[in-house]
């Protein structure tokens, strides 16, 4: 039995990029070139731990000695050594001294040196990269470029690519796989490798070679004096020689250099050149292909392993227009996202190439398309493939134009039932980002879709319940804002219909949101013109159809806006009140399907409560289809209701709700005379008092005395009528008129010109 020894490779961790991609290539090459295909690799506390039969000596003589470069070539690019720099020359004039310019000349780069130098060597180790750089040569000259190819005016560069890949030794072909593809003829470049194997001017075949260069000597192929240190600092994490001024371009933001990269005001970019070996090496795992849907003649689209469109308004790391392109930019500042897998249990270089070829999530039938769909996949364990984790990088535009692989999240894969309801809003959600990304959309709504994006996300990976209110409050928020624009309102319509279950998944308990729960609940049955009709809260906030499902323009119901919960609540009393006379039922338009306690309603008049919560939920709740909710008894201790609030209450409740709990004869009515909340609005609560007392006089009340109670000076009766307009459950209802004592007469004892005389009084 092989004795396997097991190496904690404290320099391979899952962040920075480059350290996930260099332990990757580890596994790679030890499997393929170390002759050890049953090595094993796995994850623990962040870092890479590789099983195999060698040793640390034996793997560390293995990079320096037998190790064999894969041929990596970009003859395509300018910066890859295969094209001389054209230069100006300049002499000196001879009556002057100034330098003159007297003609042009191509002189050797760096780039050409460094790729000349393998081109030159005669080592074993190096046999297959000398061909394909002869490969590369030969298409050069077939096409008789002295520069890069363009595809100005004719499409050069698309031919040019097509006659290499056919061409190309096949140990090029996982390279040419993981930096192009050709879809239906048009190159695609996956982010991972920046924009065919460059980023900027930045060529990473090129830099591949001159790393080379520096850990081995071109020629005989010998390691050089500093590689073993560098080799040990790459893959144990050991104290390195001194690292040479080197870029290591968008895998490593915290060693590309610049402002505060040091002790100084800025610092030079260092890398350790095995570093940026093993990072390019690891890369070829990720190969890319293009693809296209079943029966369909759309064009095809790149498909890289756990690569999504960019979704990173959902990310701390991310600014929320890194998502959306602004008018003064000519694209969007991402290169989209990509998610790295992270293992527990020990993998053999076989089960992670299966695992990186497949490399995708799904949500139900379709492939995950974007990063907030990824972290859906994630919740529905849609990947199981013994992944415990993912590690999210965003390909952002930072330091000026540079793009930088920046980690984002870490997000474990574990069933989370919750983010189940976003199913419920999800061709909504779609019409919400597709509109989003529209420069000419408000920003106002573009921000407002960033973080929603922001909360999806975060109901992903916590199955907490403000998780789920924070959606339902900025679903709210979103539609009414929708609401503003006519642009915007024509690319999307109301937020879909949702279920019970958003209640359910988002009840804390709070006042706050059975307050909200309340007021979402009303729903006023009714007849209109000959057609029964329900009125419920929601087109008081957004001009919506009956039906729900579109918007309405001749509505004249909205009424609430801007302001604060007391204004807003009167004007929809007010405007329910006139809708309610002009269908025939005034007596219902309080009905609410749902309620509120007497303890909810004491947080409220006493300021206790937070109001801009209470709106936002009042809207978002109100999109949920509250049919068959039935609100649980709560016991509490007593709570002092004031005697103005218990005494106005009967005409702040629906009809039905008196006649059912016994306190109004089935033969009378109680309606809401106008002055009593008018007068409330003007902080008469006296007045109001005065007119309550005398209606239910009329209507046979037994009270405690002949004249209405005072309350004191100073009374919010703005504040008085807006908890009044909050519904209160069947039980609250019936338990605050009875407190008081308040009870109507039978009809056999009523002396109708006593309460016409007392009235008069």
């Amino acid at each position: 039995m092989t004795t396997r020894n097991e190496h904690v490779l404290a320099g391979c961790t899952a962040t920075p990029l480059a350290s996930y991609l260099k332990a990757l290539a580890v596994l790679r090459l030890v499997a393929e070139q170390a002759d050890d295909p049953d090595a094993t690799s796995c994850w623990r506390n962040d870092t890479f731990v590789l099983r195999t039969r060698l040793n640390r000596d034996e793997l560390l003589r293995f990079f320096l000695e037998d190790y064999r470069p894969t041929p990596l070539v970009a003859p395509w690019n300018g910066g890859s050594g295969f094209y001389y720099q054209e230069g100006k020359l300049k002499e000196k004039d001879p009556v002057t001294g100034k330098k003159i310019k007297t003609g042009k000349r191509d002189h050797p780069t760096e780039a050409t040196r460094a790729l000349e130098a393998i081109e030159r060597s005669s080592c074993e180790r190096l046999r297959n990269y000398r061909a394909a750089i002869l490969a590369g040569r030969s298409v050069v000259r077939r096409f008789g470029l002295v520069k890069a190819p363009e595809n100005k005016p004719e499409r050069i560069k698309d031919a040019f690519l097509q006659n290499f890949r056919n061409t190309a030794p096949g140990d090029v072909l996982p390279w040419l796989d993981a930096a192009i593809v050709l879809a239906d003829g048009e190159p695609e470049f996956p982010p991972l490798l920046g924009t065919g194997g460059n980023d900027g001017n930045l060529d990473f075949t090129n830099n591949f070679m001159q790393r080379l260069c520096e850990v081995f000597d071109a020629s005989s192929g010998e390691p050089k004096a500093e590689s073993e240190g560098w080799l040990a600092t790459a893959l144990f994490g050991e104290v390195a020689p001194g690292l040479p001024e080197r870029s290591i371009g968008q895998f490593a933001p915290g060693s590309a250099g610049g402002p505060n990269a040091s002790a100084g005001f800025e610092g030079a970019a260092r890398i350790n050149p095995w570093d940026f070996i093993l990072m390019l090496e690891g890369a070829l795992l990720f190969a890319a292909s293009a693809a296209r849907r079943l029966e369909s003649s759309a064009a095809a689209v790149l498909s890289a392993p756990f690569t999504v469109r960019s979704r990173l308004a959902t990310a701390g790391a991310a600014a929320i227009t890194d998502d959306f392109k602004q008018k003064d930019q000519k694209e969007i500042p991402n290169r989209g996202e990509i998610w790295m897998p992270l293992w527990h249990a020990p993998f053999t270089l076989d089960e992670v190439q299966s695992l990186f070829s497949e490399g995708r999530a799904a949500l139900g039938t379709r492939p995950a398309r974007d990063g907030l769909d990824f972290a859906r996949a994630v919740a529905h364990l849609g990947v199981d493939r013994g992944i415990t984790a993912f590690q999210r990088y965003g390909f952002l535009m930072r330091s000026g134009k540079a793009f930088l692989a920046t980690p984002l999240a870490r997000v474990p894969v574990k069933r989370n039932p919750k983010a189940d309801l976003i199913d419920e809003i999800g061709d909504w959600l779609d019409l919400v980002q597709c509109h989003a990304r529209d420069d000419k959309t408000p920003q106002s709504f573009r921000l407002l879709a960033a973080q929603l994006d922001a909360a999806l996300f975060a109901l992903t990976q916590r199955a907490e319940r403000p998780a789920v209110e924070r959606v339902l409050r900025l679903l709210g928020r979103i539609e009414a804002t929708a609401t503003v624009s006519s642009s915007v309102r024509e690319a999307i319509g109301p937020v879909s219909r949702l279920s019970l279950r958003w209640v359910t998944e988002s009840d804390d308990g709070s006042a706050e949101f059975r307050i909200a729960l309340a007021l979402a609940g009303l729903s006023m049955r009714a007849e209109d013109n000959g057609k029964p009709v329900t009125i419920g809260i929601r087109p008081h906030f957004v001009p919506i159809s009956r039906s729900g499902r579109d918007w309405d323009k001749q509505s004249h119901l909205v009424c609430w806006g801007m302001g604060s919960i007391e204004r807003n609540m009167a004007a929809l009393l007010r405007r329910r009140r006139i809708e309610a006379v002009r269908v025939g039922a005034e007596g219902e338009f309080l009905h609410s399907q749902t309620g509120a306690s007497l303890d909810d309603v004491h947080y409220f008049l006493s300021g206790e409560t937070d109001e801009r919560r209470i709106a936002e939920l009042i809207h978002g709740l109100s999109c949920v289809n509250l049919y068959g909710w039935q609100a649980q008894n709560i016991d509490r201790a007593p709570i002092p209701i004031p005697t103005a609030y218990a005494l106005l209450k009967p005409f702040f409740t629906a009809e039905s709700l008196l006649k059912a709990i016994g306190w109004l004869p089935p033969d009378r009515s109680l309606r809401l005379p106008a002055e009593i909340p008018a007068r409330l609005a003007a902080d008469d609560v006296n007045g109001a008092l005065r007119i309550a007392w005398q209606r239910l006089r009329v209507v046979g009340c037994k009270l405690p005395s002949r004249h209405a109670p005072q309350v004191p000076r100073g009374s919010d009766g703005p504040r008085l009528l807006a908890a009044l307009t909050i519904p209160l459950t069947r039980t609250e209802t019936d338990h605050t008129l009875r407190r008081l004592g308040i009870a109507p007469a039978r009809k056999e004892t009523l002396d109708d010109d006593v309460l016409i005389a007392e009235t008069q009084d």
